[in-house]
């Protein structure tokens, strides 16, 4: 493997680890020539899969735009890049799972509301914005409704009781 900065073609894998739920491998290198370490990550070749944009086109998939996606849908918000990375090799491992050759954008722009539902919600409504062009203020307004009428269903349903083999705080007296 080149070194990325002096491209000497002599360098020593220091670590090697798996990583994406076992389908990549990361390793730590280090230069012998000018010393400076860098990672690469090595992938099983998939069939390609093509994804059908909205007008009707293809394009391959690419999981480095879906991830550039959820980054600017993330931005200045506390969400790690690990984070960000197994959203999107959870959502590609599920589109190959489940799809031969084609997948619609509209089925990947779905999973990654889904995920980031559950991680930040400020960058789902960011994200939905965009994937589902909100044109006014009552359109966000209507999403943020829904997550708050959600979270107050959730937070009125009992919560067990520490240690009460699964009886509710007003079950267990």
């Amino acid at each position: 493997m080149k070194c990325p900065w002096c491209h000497a073609d002599n360098d020593q894998v220091t670590d090697t680890r798996s990583c994406e739920n076992g389908y990549a491998i990361r390793r730590r290198r280090r230069c012998l020539e000018c010393g400076r370490r860098f990672t690469t990550y090595e992938r099983a070749e998939r069939a390609p899969l093509k994804v059908i944009k909205r007008d009707g086109s293809r394009e391959p998939f690419d999981r480095r735009k879906l991830k550039r996606g959820l980054e600017i849908a993330c931005g200045k918000r506390p969400v790690s890049d690990a984070d960000l990375e197994r959203i999107v090799s959870e959502i590609e491992n599920r589109l190959f799972a489940e799809f031969d050759s084609e997948v619609e954008s509209r089925y990947i722009g779905q999973l990654a509301m889904q995920f980031l539902r559950e991680l930040d919600q400020v960058a789902y409504v960011r994200f939905a914005s965009v994937y589902r062009a909100f044109q006014e203020v009552s359109d966000f307004l209507e999403e943020v409704q829904q997550i708050l009428q959600e979270r107050q269903s959730s937070a009125a349903q009992p919560v067990p009781a520490p240690n009460s083999g699964g009886k509710t705080v007003s079950e267990s007296g």
